[in-house]
């Protein structure tokens, strides 16, 4: 059942960044390389109690493979007992002078399963959606949502996470 639901918002997101990616063929997104930090603000519980959604930061990259639309991405988002490390594997679709709206996937690792982060207590695959612009020369402003499915344990619950912050262009 979660895997029908996971199987059509990606469907779905997809079809929005490829629509954009053509209504925006003509447009220049960016194709930065940056990392950066800020925020991060989990928005789910997972009911069990000692997982209760945190409020934390976040640490996050990315490389834009030459000449593709793709990028590879890393996060970490810390906040209450524990942290989640992930790596991520994106579709970037230009949307405006210096902006990408990005979507993609990967797996969260927590560094102390069953602990809380802004992004569930366990393990779990992780899709992504996004912006990101170039609002400076070298200064890149960032903001996603990270669905983190199956992600408490002792729960079926998944997580929710928000973040937003600011990157230094290499």
């Amino acid at each position: 059942m979660k895997l029908t639901k996971l199987a059509a918002s990606a469907l779905a997101v997809a079809s929005i960044v490829l629509s954009a990616g053509i209504a925006s063929a003509q447009t220049a997104g960016t194709n930065a390389n940056y990392i950066g930090a800020g925020v991060a603000v989990g928005a789910t519980s997972g009911g069990q109690g000692n997982d209760e959604a945190q409020f934390g930061g976040n640490i996050q990259g990315r490389y834009a493979l030459p000449n593709a639309p793709v990028s590879v991405r890393g996060s970490l988002l810390y906040g209450g007992d524990a942290a989640a490390i992930m790596p991520i594997v994106t579709y970037d679709a230009p949307i405006a002078r210096n902006t990408n709206l990005y979507f993609g996937g990967g797996y969260s690792f927590v560094t102390d399963e069953g602990q809380k982060t802004p992004l569930g207590n366990q393990n779990a695959p992780v899709v992504t959606l996004g912006i990101e612009s170039e609002v400076r020369n070298n200064v890149i402003a960032y903001g996603d949502t990270k669905w983190a499915i199956d992600a408490y344990r002792n729960s079926d619950a998944d997580a929710v996470s928000f973040q937003a912050g600011l990157g230094y262009r290499f």
